[in-house]
Parts: C-alpha cells; structure tokens; sequence
C-alpha cells in the first residue's frame, strides 16, 4: 500500500519514533508518512499509529521489558518514541499499582479476583500523564515550541506538568466551570491556562479552529494534531495489568468512557501483546463505564445502534463529560466483539461507588473512578458481568482532584471538648 507524504512542522522523513512506521487511516487502511495529522485526507477516518513491532523470542522481549525501567519506558519497543526516551526530559509515569481489591471483592460478591488499576499514583495523579509523555516525545520530533490541548481538567494539568519538565511552552483551553482542584493544579505549573465559557465540545471546536489559523503556528495540541501519538499512551495500561498479572490477559476489565481513546487503545494494546506471542491468546471482555449524565455511548449499546448521538453533559464526573465522544462508534464495537457492554450511573450512585472503594480499599478516587466501580457494581447485579472470572477495574484519577462531589456527605464523625469525658459522651468509645 501506498505511503503518501505530509508537509509538517519537521522532516518527517527523518523521524525516529522507534518501531512507529507510519499512520494508518482506521477506516479505509490508507497509510501516511509520520507527522502531526489526524484524520484521513481520503475519508477524513482518524489516524493511528501503524508499527513494524519486534519479531523473535517472546520470552527475550519479556526479560527486556522485566529489565527495564519502573515506568512505561519499559515498554518502548512498543510504542512511538525514540530508543533513548529514558534519558530525556519527561515525567516519566506509569508502572502503577494493580491492587488485588479483595475487599470490595466481598461487597460486590466477586469470587474470581478483583483487582484496581490505580492510576492515581501517576505524576500529576491521573492516567493522562502516560498519553501526554507519548505527545511530548512526537512534539520534539515535529519541532513544536508549545504544547496545547482541550481538557475536562485533568488533561490540563498533565499538560502544564510535562511541558514544563520538558522545556516546552503551554497554553490550554478547559471548560470555564470545572472543579476548583483541577483548575488550580492545571494553572500551578506557569502556563498559559485558558477557560472557555461552554462544554469540553465547545472548547474542543475552539482548538480546532485555532489549529488551521496561524495564532497555532508551532503548536503542538497533544489530544488534537498529535492525537495518534496521544492515544497510544493508553496501550501502556493494557501492558502493565497483563505484566502485573504474571503476564496473563484479565477476563474482564470495566473502563471508563470521555472520549473512548483509552478504552479503544486497551484493546489495541491486548491484541499486539497476543500478536507478539507475550501473552496466551484467550477470550476476554470489555466493558464500557459512563456517568448517566453523559452517556452517549451507554445509551446507543442499549439501543442497538451503531451512530453514537450527542449529548449535553450534565454529571459531577465531569472528566467523562464528552457530549460527543470521537471513538464512540468504536467502543461500541469493542464491547460487542468482546462480548462485553457499556452501561451508565448517575451521580448518586457514583458517589456511593467513591466512597465504597475508599472504604474497603483505601484508594480515593476521582468521580471516572466511582463510574467504573458504580458500573462494576452494576454490571454484576444486571448478570452481564461474572463474578466468578477475574476482573480489573480502572481508577483513573485522585479523589483529591473532585471533592465536591462527596464533600457534603464527608466530614467529621464528631466535634468534641479535648476531654476523655466528651469522647466518651460521643459515643465513639469501645
């Protein structure tokens, strides 16, 4: 097949992005040179990265990636980064915790394993520090000077973090009413921190008018022209659980859904851990998680469709709040090749979910984590989940980034005198 060229901020012809060998359009097949596009210029389909990935031993491959570094570098022979990433300036996140949630386990009347991968220990404690690192890495190649994106909060603050460690320049563009925690780490790094009055759709439409005028000249907007580098930070997921889980496949995993990016390129990532002969080939479900509040995709799976409708979003998750999510068609057709689904929570039930992790757990998650759990939960009393197989949950924020979503129902248990007799007047004694 042919490989047609794309002028770019950089010679494309001399990137290295390790095994990245071209972009490849996910509707047509149509390939393309590397450079800092989207979407396909015969069917406007999006663009992903298409890899010439290792051949040989899987067992060398596993005891290279075992000796490497205790982050998702470990895994550069797999993604589109240069062969020296790990010595260049980056946040450097992953390898996180998969904690065996045996606990909630009970709760939720799990017999077969239950595991949380806990992505909240990452750099600026969210799972979108691993795409942004894979961006900063396709931004040095193409010779940007600034790193942009749309965010629904977390994305920014990734942003501003590794644009800073890297020696970029920032300048991103968020919601104008996001939570108060989110705004503040996403301003803290000294960027250029842009609210718009409207929806993450709203902002979104923004960047992308900005990236056709020259205002963006030089830009590099990491879930937008560089989104096919971005969304392959996500495959790092799917590679750690199964490393973490003595190189085996989960039967089931629940992810969450904004865009879809992540859930898609999980997939992606289980499918060339099989293809590379790292893991032993076997069934295994995917399950999408939505806020009811926003939940487009959820309500086209119950629907039978295919075409994932708009919606105004209206949810305390507001990191999942994408009315219009760009890979919807796509989880759609994931959950159904698997055998998996997409089901939704509202608010209360996200809450509810928050506060049953933290509490048999220790893990505070943000509200995208109540949604898995709450889904989880759900899933299993629906009967479209078994309990009997194991299960990996994703939590992909930190409760700190969204108090208000439980703040009016947490607090403390009683105020008292600083005397043994009104603490025992209060009843907590014994």
């Amino acid at each position: 097949m042919a490989v047609h060229s794309t002028e770019t901020a950089a010679n494309t012809s001399s990137v290295a992005l390790g095994p990245a060998a071209a972009l490849s359009c996910r509707e047509c097949g149509e390939r393309f040179d590397l450079g800092p596009i989207f979407a396909c210029a015969s069917c406007f389909g999006p663009l992903e990265v298409a890899y010439d990935l290792p051949s040989g031993d899987p067992e060398s491959l596993k005891k290279q990636i075992e000796a490497g570094p205790d982050n998702i570098w470990r895994y550069a022979p797999l993604l589109p980064v240069p062969v020296d990433v790990a010595d260049k300036p980056n946040l450097n996140p992953g390898f996180t915790k998969l904690v065996k949630a045996d606990r909630l386990a009970a709760e939720l009347g799990v017999t077969g394993g239950l595991y949380v991968k806990d992505d909240s220990g990452n750099p600026t404690h969210s799972f979108k520090d691993r795409v942004v690192a894979i961006a900063v890495e396709a931004a040095r190649a193409f010779g940007f000077t600034t790193l942009s994106c749309s965010s629904t909060g977390n994305l920014a603050g990734a942003v501003g973090a590794a644009a800073r460690r890297a020696g970029f320049k920032s300048c991103v563009f968020i919601p104008h009413d996001l939570e108060a925690g989110k705004v503040v780490m996403a301003a803290v790094y000294g960027g250029d921190l842009v609210g718009i009055e409207g929806n993450y759709d709203d902002v979104n439409r923004f960047c992308s008018e900005l990236i056709g005028d020259p205002l963006g000249e030089g830009w590099g907007f990491v879930n937008v022209n560089l989104r096919p580098y971005y969304g392959e930070g996500s495959k790092t997921l799917a590679y750690e659980i199964c490393e973490q889980l003595g190189w085996q496949l989960p039967d089931q995993l629940v992810i969450p859904i904004a865009s879809g990016s992540q859930l898609t390129k999980i997939d992606k990532g289980l499918k060339e851990l099989i293809a590379l002969g790292l893991v032993e080939d076997k069934p295994y479900k995917i399950f999408g998680a939505q806020a009811e509040g926003c939940s487009p995709v959820s309500t086209a799976f119950k629907a039978g469709h295919d075409v994932v409708r708009p919606q105004k979003p209206m949810t305390i998750a507001k990191s999942l709040a994408i009315g219009n999510p760009a890979d919807g068609p796509y989880v759609l057709d994931i959950a159904r090749r698997t055998g998996g689904a997409v089901e939704d929570v509202d608010d209360e039930q996200i809450v509810d979910a928050i506060k049953l992790l933290a509490r048999t757990e220790g893990i505070f998650a943000e509200t995208a984590g109540g949604v898995t759990v709450g889904v989880t939960k759900k899933l299993i009393e629906d009967g479209l989940l078994d309990p009997s197989l194991t299960t990996v949950v994703l939590n992909t924020g930190d409760g700190l980034k969204t108090l208000d979503a439980v703040a009016p129902t947490s607090g403390p248990t009683a105020t008292i005198r600083p005397n043994l007799d009104a603490f025992r007047a209060a009843g907590l004694a014994g």
